[in-house]
Formats: structure tokens, C-alpha cells, sequence
């Protein structure tokens, strides 16, 4: 049973259609790495695993990720009876009388799902460090970030308590921590997957649901089952031809690559996560793939940054007060949520548009990159993983908090203000043996080229058996 804890979610589904394995007993064995791991690493707050006995006894629909246990975030997801708490204190004992379109998704493939994975209060960092739920660590160095704001569904895939988890990325939520801790983490175009039936969009269109894991394989198999349009949704990306998972099959075209190095607005990147990128580089024209350093992309970094942080900040407040200042409820959060809600219940309407106006000008930049290059290559973040604490809102003003949010993570966000598909891949290792990875990026609706090109980069450089001390 422990040896499970290696293998991918479609080698783990084959031995259970193969009767070599129960989709129990893979269960249970999902359920003993929870109780054993999670003490050390914080990595899952919500456990609900009378719930995925329940499912399974019921009997799981037939796919390739039949019988595969999973976590969702704890943000954002819906499945009838778990709580969503969302990482506050508000929302502690909140407990869903639903399933989101998403879960229905994974359900109906044979999905298994144990419970809710931690996240920062409202999803709101990159470091997954709610005050009410406390910190998620690393696997590599429990004294650091496994990232945020999927931090936890990322700690616990790379601990190998489950094979892959649900995440959601609104400026990198799912590239972050998968750089940080050595997985897969893919980005789709935006409402690939959907987020109703409830909302229509997220943050104005910007978060993104999807997954992170250790092979493309998962990954993409995980996008075939939950990706579609739901009803009522007010747009939807250009459709695939055949699957996501059949697009690992052909290596893609020998690809002209825009290689970025600096930060957009101008913030400090260390050097070793540019050398990282710098050798990924390398082994892309060693493949075959035209490699050409470029200084920006050709959008506003600064105009963004300051309409990313109005376009969250009014979300949330809507959220939590309905709009009102008075709002009991304002008190309950992390005083730099506090502060950020105050500061976005007094923004104007005219301003508030002004700032959906930047994500449609990122969008017709990356739209007119991309007819020059094919994809995009950057580090995914300015760092490797940090010490906890240093990323976390407690005790910062929010100026300085956002400061290093942004900072910590200038190359990610564009991708979720233009709504175009993009990827962290575990290539690099820093000096202290931290994961770092690639960030890649493409064309809105060029989700299959990216997967594509990361098998063909799963295949020169594998990474499957670079797995951290405290593993399964």
C-alpha cells in the first residue's frame, strides 16, 4: 500500500480496473497518509472522509481517473455536506448544500473526494497561512511556504497524499505553489472549467480552476473530465479538437519561444531562478524550439497591478458585507483583509470599470504577442520558496503586504487579467535543493499546445522521482 503513494492517478485508476487493487483499499490508504502527513505539513483542514467511503461504497463510475482520491480547495468549491470555510473564521463552520458544476464533474468520473485542502483567508496570498486554520508547510523544508493560495492541495500531492488535487489561480494560485513544491500546475484558458452554477465568473473572469500534480498525463486527463461550458456562462473559450490528454500523443511544432527574464514592473528577481529559466531554455533549443530573448510583452505591469488589486478587493467586499460598511461581518476577518475591504467599499463605480478596462488591454497585448511568438518563457516566481511568515499579511499594512505579494509573483498575473492558458513546470532546483519552476504561457484557447510541449519536456527532464524527504 505505501508503494501507491508513487504512482500517477491514471497507473493508480488501471491497477483498480484491474482488479489488482480496491478503489477501497486505494482509499484507505489515502485516508493513513492523511492521518500520518498532515500533523507535520497542515495541509488539509477539512477531512471528510466518511463522505468518500460513502461514494465509493456507492459504487464510482467508470474513467481514467476512476477511483483516484482527491482534495478540493477550500475555496470556491461547493460539494453537498463538506464545509467551505473558505481559510476564515467567518465562514468556520459553513457547510455546503450543494455541489459546484466542477465537483458534479469529478464525481461523475469516479473521482474520490476526501476533503477540503487549506488556503489563505478568501484566497487573498501566495502563502497558505490563514489565522484560522494556521500554516501549510513545505514537504521540502517544513519551515517554508508550500505557496499559496493552493498551497495546501499543492503540499498534499507533493507529500503524496493524494496523486493530484482541485486549486484555483487568480494571479498564479496554482503556478505558485506548484513552482515552490516541484509539481505540474496548468492554468486552462479562462471558463475552460466553469465555476458556476451559482457565479458566473470569478473576480472578473480572472481565477481560474484547475489542478496540480506530479505527471502532464493527470493534469490533462483531470482537464477532460471537468472542462465544458456550463449553463449560463457569459462566454466561453474556443473548443479543443479531441482531448487534452490524446494532445500528449504529438510533440507540438518546433515553437518560436519569447524568453522574459525581468520583471515586468521592475522588482527584484534572484539570479538563480533566472539561471533556472536560462537552462530551461537551453534544453527548449536542444529539442529543437527557436529561443529569442524579448524585454516585455507589451502590456501595462503597473496599470495592472493597481487594477488587479481594486477588481479583487471589490469581490471581496461584496462578498463579506453585501456593501456594507457597517457590516458586522468586517470584523471576523485578518485585519489586512479588514483593511482591503474598507479600502474597496470606496471605490467609485467609474474607477472600479477603469480596472476591467486594464484586464480587456492585457488581453488585445497578449493577443498581439502571441501573433508574434508561440509561447511565453519566465520564471514562475522572483524566489524560491520563502520562509513562512514573509509572505503572510499579519502585522503588514496592505501596501506593504501587496507590495510583496506582487513582488513575489510578477510574471503570473497577466495570464489571469487576459484570460490565456498557462503552466509552471518543475525543471529547476535552487541551491538550497528547493524545486523551482518554468513558467510558460500561450495564446488564449492554446491550452493543448501547452500540454502538448509539457510531456515533451516531462519526457527529456523527467521530474517524477525527484520527490521531497517527507513523502509519502
Amino acid at each position: 500500500m505505501d508503494d501507491l503513494a508513487t504512482l500517477d492517478g491514471i497507473a493508480l485508476s488501471g491497477l483498480i480496473a484491474k482488479r489488482e487493487v480496491s478503489a477501497g483499499e486505494v482509499l484507505e490508504a489515502a485516508i493513513e497518509r492523511i492521518e500520518r502527513l498532515n500533523p507535520k505539513l497542515n495541509a488539509v483542514v477539512h477531512e471528510h472522509f466518511d463522505l468518500a467511503r460513502k461514494q465509493v461504497a456507492e459504487g464510482l463510475a467508470d474513467s481514467c481517473l476512476s477511483g483516484v482520491p482527491t482534495l478540493l480547495k477550500n475555496t470556491g468549491f461547493e460539494a453537498e455536506g463538506m464545509i467551505l470555510s473558505t481559510g476564515s473564521e467567518l465562514l468556520r463552520n459553513n457547510v455546503s448544500k450543494r455541489d459546484s458544476t466542477i465537483t458534479v464533474r469529478y464525481k461523475a468520473a469516479g473521482m474520490v473526494i476526501l476533503g477540503k485542502s487549506n488556503t489563505p483567508e478568501f484566497a487573498l496570498s501566495f502563502t497558505s497561512e490563514p489565522d484560522a486554520f494556521g500554516p501549510t508547510r513545505n514537504p521540502w523544508d517544513l519551515d517554508r511556504t508550500a505557496g499559496g493560495s493552493s498551497g495546501g492541495s499543492t503540499a498534499a500531492v507533493a507529500s503524496g497524499m493524494v496523486p493530484i488535487a482541485n486549486s484555483s489561480d487568480g494571479a498564479g494560485s496554482t503556478r505558485l505553489p506548484a513552482s515552490h513544491c516541484g509539481l505540474f500546475g496548468f492554468k486552462p484558458s479562462r471558463l475552460v472549467n466553469p465555476v458556476g452554477p451559482v457565479t458566473a465568473e470569478a473576480i472578473g473572469g480572472m481565477s481560474t480552476p484547475h489542478a496540480v500534480s506530479w505527471s502532464v498525463r493527470d493534469n490533462a486527463a483531470m482537464l477532460d473530465i471537468s472542462a465544458g461550458g456550463d449553463i449560463g456562462d457569459p462566454w466561453a473559450s474556443p473548443a479543443t479538437p479531441g482531448s487534452y490528454l490524446s494532445a500528449l500523443n504529438k510533440p507540438p511544432p518546433r515553437l518560436k519561444i519569447a524568453m522574459i527574464l525581468g520583471s515586468p514592473t521592475g522588482s527584484h528577481v534572484e539570479p538563480e531562478m533566472i539561471e533556472s529559466v536560462e537552462e530551461t531554455a537551453r534544453l527548449l533549443e536542444n529539442l529543437g524550439h527557436r529561443v529569442e530573448m524579448v524585454e516585455d510583452a507589451g502590456y501595462d505591469a503597473e496599470a495592472l497591478k493597481i487594477a488587479w488589486r481594486i477588481i479583487v478587493g471589490v469581490n471581496v467586499a461584496l462578498g463579506v458585507t453585501g456593501g456594507d460598511p457597517a457590516s458586522p461581518n468586517l470584523s471576523k476577518l485578518e485585519p489586512v483583509n479588514q483593511e482591503w475591504v474598507r479600502e474597496a467599499l470606496a471605490v467609485p463605480g467609474t474607477r472600479y470599470l477603469w480596472a476591467i478596462g486594464q484586464l480587456h488591454a492585457s488581453s488585445r497585448a497578449l493577443a498581439g504577442f502571441f501573433s508574434r511568438y508561440d509561447v511565453m518563457l519566465t520564471p514562475a516566481a522572483a524566489e524560491p520558496a520563502p520562509l513562512l511568515g514573509k509572505l503572510a499579511g499579519r502585522g503588514k499594512t496592505l501596501d506593504e503586504f501587496y507590495e510583496l505579494f506582487w513582488s513575489h509573483s510578477p510574471f503570473t498575473a497577466v495570464f489571469n487579467t487576459s484570460g490565456c492558458p498557462a503552466m509552471s513546470v518543475p525543471l529547476g532546483t535552487s541551491a538550497k535543493g528547493l524545486p523551482v519552476g518554468s513558467h510558460f504561457g500561450a495564446a488564449f484557447g492554446k491550452d493543448a499546445l501547452l500540454f502538448a510541449l509539457a510531456a515533451e519536456l516531462e519526457c527529456a527532464a523527467p521530474w517524477i522521482n525527484r520527490r521531497p524527504a517527507l513523502f509519502g
